[in-house]
């Protein structure tokens, strides 16, 4: 006998009250758990990984906006403010000589309190002014010491200013075809011992079908230099040996390639040690291109190092034959 579909409605478990709710409730969080990260062209939506901000702070203070900082740091000022402002009016005539009388004079009279700043006419004249006021003092003193001490960390962070070019090239060099990269020190310092690495990220799948992102290591023909002081140009030679054997334009974007180039060193004026890093797409590559070149010598007698030429590529007019 075939059941009806009433009687199989009939038949069916029913849900215990506030099932439904409870389904839609993690959907909810994952999406308020959901962040944006962009890694060049790469757009990549995380979720379910709750932020923890009040855990954070500090990386949030690092990394955070200056308008956003200041923003956030003035409606802090005013909330605390207007709380101690209404502890004050819950009793009147705790504080003397309140002016404006009311809820603004004990406004203004916690931001003064807050700061220390104490210009004299109004002041607690009760156990219960001294009592919330010494509790506002305390409060204000960790806060001010605290936010002082992050903004001297944000301001004294040690700040690389190294230029990457807009593209990378390749081109023969020496009869071997050639990756490069040209990065430069717009501070115009000696940066010691400064180091490189370039490494591929890209898709790939294992025998089993396994697909995953896998991260190779690109030799440098040089990976430190001395003394970084304006320019340098850092290659990969394309040989046999190179993970890049055999590769084409279209074989690194069909496997999303994307090259990481970071750079390291002390700068010699502070003693801190830089880091810096960019990426290249498989797009950003420039097949049979050459640098612009950035150095000449003037009538002057001295050396001249163009910046506006810094990131210009042109192609090559014409390739030695393989072999050659």
């Amino acid at each position: 006998m075939v059941k009806s579909a009433n009687a199989t409605t009939a038949d069916s478990p029913r849900r215990p009250p506030g099932h439904a709710a409870q389904e839609r409730a993690p959907a909810r969080a994952n999406q308020r758990n959901t962040r944006r990260l962009v890694l060049s062209s790469r757009t990549i939506v995380t979720h379910g990984l709750q932020r923890k901000v009040l855990q954070d702070l500090y990386h949030l203070f690092m990394t955070v906006s200056w308008p956003s900082l200041i923003g956030w740091l003035a409606a802090y000022f005013f909330a605390f403010n207007v709380l101690f402002a209404i502890l004050y009016s819950l009793v009147p005539g705790c504080i003397s000589n309140v002016n404006p009388e009311g809820f603004w004079g004990n406004f203004f009279f916690s931001f003064e309190t807050f700061a220390t700043v104490g210009y004299g006419d109004m002041h607690p004249q009760t156990l219960y002014g001294h009592v919330i006021g010494s509790v506002e003092i305390f409060v204000g003193v960790i806060s001010m010491a605290l936010l002082t001490g992050a903004m001297f960390a944000r301001f004294s962070r040690p700040r690389a200013r190294f230029l990457f070019a807009r593209y990378g090239v390749v081109h023969p060099m020496d009869g071997r075809p050639t990756l490069m990269f040209r990065a430069a020190n717009a501070r115009q310092n000696i940066i010691m011992e400064a180091s490189a690495q370039l490494r591929l990220m890209r898709d790939a799948v294992t025998a089993e079908g396994y697909r995953y992102r896998r991260i190779v290591d690109l030799p440098l023909v040089r990976s430190e230099h001395p003394i970084f002081l304006l320019g340098w140009n850092l290659m990969h030679v394309l040989d046999a040996n190179s993970p890049l054997a055999g590769e084409t334009p279209e074989s690194l974007a069909q496997s999303r390639a994307l090259f990481l180039l970071t750079l390291s060193g002390t700068d010699e004026t502070t003693g801190q040690v830089l880091m810096a890093r960019h990426d290249y797409s498989s797009e950003a590559i420039r097949w049979n291109h050459l640098f612009r070149d950035v150095l000449h010598l003037g009538s002057d007698g001295l050396e001249h190092f163009d910046y506006t030429k810094f990131h210009l590529v042109d192609p090559m007019d014409s390739l030695p034959d393989e072999g050659s």
